[in-house]
């Protein structure tokens, strides 16, 4: 290989391009119209002009993104996560322009990336596996009674998909048709395909994976395992290697289920086997993400092995020349995602007015944007990954302190509040040693008090100076406004309403408490409602988020439409 092709955006597309110069490869980047300062179109060698605005028309646009390929003289592609970095068809038109595909065959692609298929394989080759169903749903009613025979609760999962993005857990059986019908629209949007199929979820499980490497030569190793329970809307907030407390035994079953179900499809390359273990140790299959995962810089820390060169020398025939390489140290990665904690993890797209990142031992930072960027509506709300290793778990929560209180970001809300409490929640910093946390532990037991990081204030804030000054010899800190004083009669900047004010029990206005796009209206002007009944679901940042009634009563003044973007704080209707 000579010039790679990056075929994604954000942080892994800056992470990609940097392998590339540490192997002195040429890289050439694509990027959507709103990406055209973008940090990873910038870092690249050459960047290409997609020509369109949403995921569709740019990112998972496979014919587009070949053309450019070769117009650039790129003789390989590496897809990085999300998009289309598990889509076979992909994976085989990059292969037949000539290309080196940097990932696992088409066929192993289709083999694994489609979880019915998955499972079927980890049954055969004997590894630990929950109910479930043979092939995708037809329909709702297929689900029902699929819950009817197993039992509730259950989780509906998109067959092509992956972090998190089309799946949906039903706890009763009156949510199902509507909880399917999100989860085919979800994993149509990020994955462009929308099939759906349904298996018995285990409660207040852990979330526990191994990070594997495959070569042409049969070779197959386990880089380390890693524990990513901490989790909102089934999306990964934290993740660590190795996975904390677990038995020799637990693990010597994840790497032989690891390997041999890789082994039994030919799998070539970076790949993560996840699994789930229940709170009586036991272990079950979930799924195979054939391509590199966010989490990967974990694994990295504790072994030494670069992943991403790892898959460059994988495409270019080399063998791995080594086995299971033992773990040294402890490594924790926080998602810094711009979306806020305190209003039910809210996507929050915006401009980074200030990103002043943390640094000292044993700190890494993984990021796709800079101070001045914008976090666009139409992509993931992901801005970067802050990694922290020490000797120990212990040592690597002390140091997580001090980077994530070290960590200053302006302009929009982000969940640094949320990392700063979690880490000294005793659930997670486990001074028992023991992990009292599992993959709905945020939304049913996490308690801290966090703050409502409103966009309009800061915002506000954003438009203030920070000055330093000496008061009786003391060094301290002020920040003033950079417009004119109030002497000068400078007219006060209007402040938006808080959420609460707008649309709580006292009034009658919804608004929308984030900027997204209408995709389902479920009332009519006129109708009655109860508070909780879903008004409309918005989608943003690749999710999808009901807003609810806020009171009984009747729908007035409907004011959107299905396709429509609304900003933060507009109103929708009003319930009178």
């Amino acid at each position: 290989m000579r010039k790679v092709l990056v075929a994604n955006r954000g942080e892994i597309a800056v992470r990609v391009v940097r392998a590339c110069r540490d192997a002195g490869l040429a890289s050439a980047a694509v990027y959507a119209e709103q990406d055209l300062d973008a940090l990873h179109a910038a870092m690249a060698d050459e960047a290409y002009a997609l020509g369109g605005l949403t995921p569709a028309e740019t990112y998972l646009n496979a014919g587009k993104i070949v053309k450019i390929a070769l117009e650039a003289g790129a003789d390989a592609v590496h897809p990085g996560y999300g998009f289309l970095s598990e889509n076979a068809a992909f994976a085989r038109a990059v292969s037949d322009a000539g290309l080196t595909w940097i990932g696992p065959p088409a066929e192993a692609i289709e083999a694994l990336g489609d979880k019915v298929k998955a499972r079927l394989i980890a049954r055969e080759v004997g590894a630990p596996l929950a109910p479930g169903t043979a092939h995708p749903a037809r329909d709702a009613a297929e689900i029902t009674a699929f819950a009817r025979e197993h039992g509730l609760p259950i989780a509906i999962k998109a067959v092509y998909g992956g972090g998190g993005r089309g799946l949906k857990v039903a706890w009763r059986l009156e949510e199902i048709e509507e909880l399917y019908e999100s989860a085919v629209r979800e994993a149509t949007t990020a994955f462009g395909r929308g099939d759906c199929f349904v298996e018995r979820y285990l409660d207040r499980p852990r979330h526990v994976e191994t990070q594997c490497l495959a070569d042409t030569h049969g070779n197959v190793v386990v880089i380390s395992t890693r524990d990513c329970s901490l989790q909102r809307r089934h999306q990964k907030l934290v993740e660590e290697a190795p996975a904390p407390f677990l038995s020799q035994a637990q693990v010597d079953e994840l790497y032989a289920a690891s390997k041999a179900i890789l082994r039994a499809v030919g799998y070539v390359g970076a790949g993560t086997c996840e699994f789930l273990i229940g709170r009586d140790g036991t272990i079950s299959f979930l799924e195979v993400n054939t391509r590199l995962q966010v989490e990967h810089p974990v694994s990295e820390e504790v072994t030494g092995i670069d992943l991403v060169r790892e898959m460059f020398r994988i495409a270019d025939g080399e063998p791995l020349g080594y086995a299971d390489p033992p773990a040294r140290g402890h490594s924790i990665e926080f998602r810094i995602n711009a979306e806020d904690p305190a209003s039910g993890f809210l996507p929050a797209p915006g401009t980074l007015t200030a990103f002043r990142p943390p640094s000292g031992p044993g700190v890494r930072l993984d990021a796709g944007y800079i101070e001045g960027t914008t976090v666009p509506q139409a992509y993931d709300s992901l801005i970067g990954k802050l990694i922290i290793t020490a000797a120990t778990r212990r040592g690597a929560l002390q140091r997580a302190a001090r980077a994530l209180a070290e960590f200053e970001i302006a302009g929009l809300p982000t969940v640094l509040p949320f990392h700063r409490a979690v880490i000294a929640d005793p659930a997670f910093a486990a001074p028992h040693d023991t992990l009292g946390v599992h993959t709905r532990w945020i939304e049913t037991e996490f308690q801290a008090d966090l703050p409502r990081q409103d966009p309009a204030e800061l915002a506000e804030a954003a438009d203030r100076d920070r000055l330093t000054v000496e008061v009786d010899g003391k060094r301290l800190e002020v920040t003033v406004p950079r417009r004119a004083p109030a002497s000068a009669q400078a007219p006060e900047r209007p402040r938006r309403a808080s959420r609460e004010a707008l649309s709580g029990p006292a009034g009658d206005t919804l608004i929308s408490p984030m900027q997204g796009t209408i995709i389902k209206i479920a009332v009519t002007d006129g109708q009655q409602v109860s508070a909780g009944d879903t008004v409309v679901t918005l989608e943003a940042m690749k999710m999808e988020q009901p807003l609810s009634a806020h009171k009984d009563g009747t729908i007035a003044d409907l004011s959107v439409a299905v396709g429509q973007t609304v900003s933060s704080g507009e109103s929708v209707c009003r319930i009178e």
